[in-house]
């Protein structure tokens, strides 16, 4: 069986006030295509289709043609999971019409969820669908008092999907959870605020694959059949040398598999600059694309004016800048002693250590109360 793998499309994602629905649109033009290439028995998309639960219309329209296309153009199946930042009421609307068409849309727990049947050559494979579930609904849903966590109540949903299941044969999760041991970016939203919300990559061991979402990193944990596929596009800066893709799973009839990782093109890359200015505004290098969404660090310790507009005239999209020379120390002081008892060079010289790290320089001394006295001697002569 040839099994499709993505997750985490977050979709109607605003990206440092860019709308990137756009960016999102081209890169799934590229699945569409490579759908029609494989031409998989079976797509699995394991949850955070929307980047939030009530999503913009444009991201709305765009999972629909997406989705439409794929079922129409290619016939293929399609098992979709909600994640954390989905609503599992509005995506899940309409789910049992849509499955007779071959659309499977999991997001409501109830003690009717089951696994998807889907056949090949070899016989039947059967895909247990876990999207992410709060451990409290697990609790109500599946009659199940152990659920106080996460880890458990992932373990209770996988007994009860793997219930109908008959032995010796093939079975592939899908779940939208943190397994313990993987790596994490600043663009995953926390599954639980106090606690553990990691679940042990363990659990999902008697599956032949593991088809994981939430974590934006392709990666396996724990066994190479345990799988994130990664985020549709790179969604934060720490993400800047991340390899974006989607996975092609091929199992045979004994339930083994072998793995390939297909990378999507983006229309804009996310890359992070650091360098001094005038090294930064020579402009892009070895290919590179001047329209990338870009951070910018400068190492530079002088002022600079208006230095995002000067680097927007080379690279249009600089999205941050970072200085780290001005936030040295990282905490907010006061001048070591009452402020007013001390002179004005006394304060700059305080302000300037703040906020540099470095005390001032006698050069620097002698020229803050050089501009002091010119300040002066023209407040004097206003006044003549």
């Amino acid at each position: 069986m040839r099994i499709l793998h993505t997750s985490d499309w977050h979709l109607g994602r605003i990206f440092h006030g860019i709308y990137l629905t756009g960016d999102q649109d081209h890169v799934l033009q590229q699945f569409i295509q490579l759908a029609g290439e494989v031409r998989p028995d079976v797509i699995l998309i394991t949850g955070d289709i929307y980047d939030r639960s009530v999503p913009p219309t444009e991201a709305i329209k765009l999972l629909d043609e997406v989705l439409s296309r794929i079922l129409m153009n290619y016939k293929v199946p399609i098992i979709l999971i909600t994640g954390n930042h989905d609503s599992p009421d509005r995506l899940g609307f309409g789910a049992r019409l849509l499955a007779m068409q071959g659309l499977h849309l999991i997001g409501q727990l109830t003690d009717r969820l089951k696994p998807i049947v889907i056949h090949d050559s070899f016989g039947p494979v059967y895909f247990c669908p876990a999207p992410y579930v709060e451990p409290p609904l697990v609790r109500e849903r599946l009659l199940a008092p152990d659920a106080v966590n996460h880890e458990q109540a992932m373990l209770s949903l996988i007994q009860h999907l793997s219930a109908p299941i008959p032995e010796g044969v093939r079975r592939v999760i899908l779940a939208h959870a943190f397994a313990a041991g993987g790596e994490e970016s600043e663009s995953e939203r926390p599954l639980t605020v106090g606690g553990s919300g990691t679940v042990s990559a363990s659990l999902f061991q008697p599956f032949n694959y593991a088809a994981l979402g939430h974590l934006h990193q392709p990666q396996e944990v724990g066994s190479e059949h345990v799988r994130y596929a990664g985020s549709l596009l790179k969604y934060s800066f720490s993400e800047a040398s991340h390899r974006k893709s989607v996975t092609l799973v091929e199992m045979d009839g004994a339930g083994k598999t072998a793995f390939e990782t297909i990378s999507l093109t983006p229309r804009r890359d996310v890359r992070r600059l650091e360098g001094y200015f005038t090294d930064i505004l020579a402009g892009p290098k070895n290919g590179e694309s001047r329209d990338d969404y870009i951070m910018v660090t400068l190492r530079d310790t002088g002022p600079i004016m208006d230095a995002i507009g000067k680097l927007r005239e080379v690279y249009p999209n600089v999205l941050h800048l970072e200085r780290p020379c001005l936030t040295a120390g990282g905490e907010l002081r006061g001048p070591g002693a009452d402020h007013r008892r001390l002179s004005e060079a006394e304060l700059f010289s305080s302000f300037f250590e703040q906020v540099t790290g470095t005390p001032l320089s006698g050069d620097q001394n002698k020229a803050f109360a050089e501009t002091l006295e010119q300040f002066y001697r023209r407040e004097r002569e206003v006044r003549a």
